[in-house]
C-alpha cells in the first residue's frame, strides 16, 4: 500500500492510496474523531459492515471494502470509484435545480436557499438503483447520506461510500433518498429484508458471525429490529422529527 496523498476536507484522516495498482481510500482507526453519538473506534467496523450487508441483500451499491493493517494501522480500505483527480462529473445521482421546478425522471426532497439569496430544490434520480441506496440506507440507519457520497461510474453504474456513521442501535437515519418516502417498498425489496431476516438470525451463517464481530451487540440487535420492522410496515421510512432528516451539507 503506497500513500498517495491526504484528503483535508474529510471529517476524520482519509488517505489516498494505491494498492496493486488500484486506487483506494484508506480510513486508519487511529484518524477517527471522537463523537458524543459513536463508540470511539467503531466507525471502520461500521464500514465494512455496510459492505458486507450490501452483498448479503444483493444491492451491489457499495465498493470492495476490506479491513486491513496500513502505514497508519488497522483500517478500512475501499476501492475507489474512477480517478481522484477528475471533476466530479455530470451525472450525479443527487443535484441541485431551481425552486420547485424538478426534471422528468427525478424525485423532490427538499427546498432550500444559497447563500447568494437563490431558492432551489434538493432532486434525486427516479431510478430503481438509487432505490436500492435507498433501502439498504433505511436498513443500515444511515446517518450521513449525501448527495456527495453517491456517484456513478463510468458505465453508469450507482455506487454509495463513506458509511462509516451506520449500524448504530438509535434511530439517526439522515438522508437525502427521501423521494419514496412513506411510499410501498417494492416486492423485490421484501424479499431481500425476509432473507436478511434469515440470516441474521441464524447465528451460524457467516453473515450474523462476521457482523458480531464488526459491531457492539446492541448495533446487532438494533439492525435485526430495523429489518423486521420494515418488513411488517412495508413502506420506505419518512422523515423522523425528534432528529435532523437531513445531513449537513445535503449535497
Amino acid at each position: 500500500m503506497s500513500i498517495i496523498g491526504q484528503l483535508t476536507d474529510a471529517s476524520n484522516v482519509a488517505v489516498l492510496v494505491e494498492v496493486g495498482g488500484r486506487w483506494a481510500m484508506y480510513k486508519p482507526i487511529r484518524g477517527e474523531r471522537p463523537l458524543w453519538d459513536f463508540p470511539a473506534g467503531t466507525l471502520a467496523g461500521r464500514e465494512l459492515a455496510a459492505y458486507v450487508i450490501a452483498r448479503a441483500t444483493g444491492y451491489a451499491v457499495v465498493p470492495p471494502t476490506v479491513l486491513r493493517d496500513g502505514p497508519l494501522g488497522v483500517g478500512t480500505v475501499q476501492l475507489w470509484i474512477g480517478h481522484p483527480y477528475a471533476g466530479p462529473g455530470t451525472n450525479a445521482p443527487v443535484t441541485l435545480v431551481p425552486a420547485r421546478q424538478v426534471p422528468s425522471g427525478w424525485l423532490h426532497v427538499v427546498d432550500g436557499q444559497l447563500g447568494d439569496g437563490r431558492e432551489v430544490s434538493v432532486v434525486h434520480e427516479d431510478r430503481d438503483d438509487v432505490r436500492d441506496m435507498a433501502v439498504l440506507d433505511a436498513v443500515i440507519n444511515n446517518a450521513d447520506r449525501k448527495g456527495s457520497h453517491l456517484v456513478r461510474d463510468s458505465a453508469g453504474r450507482l455506487w454509495g461510500f463513506d458509511h462509516g456513521l451506520t449500524c448504530n442501535a438509535e434511530p439517526k437515519l439522515r438522508t437525502v433518498l427521501w423521494g419514496w418516502a412513506g411510499k410501498p417498498l417494492r416486492d423485490s425489496d421484501l424479499a431481500v429484508l425476509a432473507r436478511l431476516d434469515g440470516a441474521l438470525a441464524d447465528t451460524s451463517q457467516e453473515l450474523a458471525r462476521t457482523l458480531a464481530e464488526l459491531l457492539p451487540e446492541d448495533d446487532v440487535l438494533g439492525l435485526r429490529r430495523r429489518v423486521r420492522l420494515l418488513s411488517k410496515h412495508g413502506v420506505h421510512p419518512t422523515p423522523s422529527r425528534s432528529w435532523p432528516s437531513i445531513p449537513w451539507p445535503a449535497i
